[in-house]
């Protein structure tokens, strides 16, 4: 995929801290003093943690160089490394490893976190939020609408950027063997946004870019209409203009 917009994806940074917040409250770790924000995009997660443990220090994490440069600007004292997640590993003073909304996007995510989480010493932890919107009819009007189109043929494979999430019941089966604490939980959270176009504004920073990177200006227009129509039917508007968004969201928080 093409990298991604920082810009954009900030036009709902209130909506993609409250996760990350409500993640930070369970981090059993009180005083961490070195703590690692895994895909940390422009930096707001990393800004929320620094708040949260000012003596630690905070290091964001990201592969995306777009992200990096917003985050650099944004939070000019923390510091930011450029790495791929899956390539990444926990240095062995690491007292927590943090990551809101990025653990989806990863081959094989859950092997991921093991690894990770394997890598902690003991009384460390591993944090991790991520969306569980597969289902949701956000998301499954993107695979219709691809489905439909001359565009067809080039999405064929988009679908595979990322994979549904496991079941809790995997999570805790993979991961309790290693972990003295595992708290699982899954949150839904009804946004409020401006009308149909709201939805298509939230996702197209994110859950939108396997569709539309590979297709040219005019594709990306059509497909957007498209997709534009078919959300319709499933998200009334409200008298005010909103449209409330359903957004699940699978949280873990496991300790070694």
């Amino acid at each position: 995929m093409a990298d991604w917009n920082p810009a954009l994806y900030l036009t709902f940074a209130d909506e993609r801290a409250r996760p990350a917040r409500d993640l930070l409250q369970q981090v059993p770790v009180k005083q961490p003093r070195l703590v690692y924000d895994l895909g940390c995009g422009p930096g707001n997660s990393t800004a929320l943690i620094y708040r949260a443990f000012p003596e630690a220090e905070v290091i964001g994490v990201d592969a995306s160089p777009a992200m990096l440069v917003e985050a650099r600007a944004a939070q000019p004292q923390l510091e930011f490394i450029q790495a791929d997640i899956t390539d990444w590993r926990a240095p062995a003073t690491a007292d927590l490893i943090f990551s809101n909304a990025a653990f989806q996007w990863l081959p094989d995510h859950a092997g991921q976190m093991l690894r990770l989480l394997r890598q902690l010493r003991t009384g460390a932890a591993l944090a991790v939020q991520m969306p569980d919107n597969m289902a949701e009819p956000s998301h499954r009007m993107m695979h219709e609408t691809a489905l439909y189109g001359s565009w067809a043929s080039l999405l064929h494979n988009a679908s595979e950027f990322r994979q549904a999430l496991l079941s809790p019941g995997q999570y805790y089966e993979m991961l309790k063997p290693y972990c003295a604490r595992l708290d699982i939980w899954r949150t839904t959270y009804m946004h409020a946004v401006n009308g149909i176009q709201g939805i298509v504004d939230l996702f197209s920073s994110t859950g939108l870019r396997p569709w539309l990177d590979p297709l040219n200006a005019a594709e990306k227009q059509a497909f957007l209409i498209d997709y534009t129509v078919r959300l319709a039917k499933h998200y009334p508007v409200q008298r005010d203009g909103k449209v409330l968004l359903a957004f699940p969201r699978l949280f873990i928080v496991a300790q070694r």
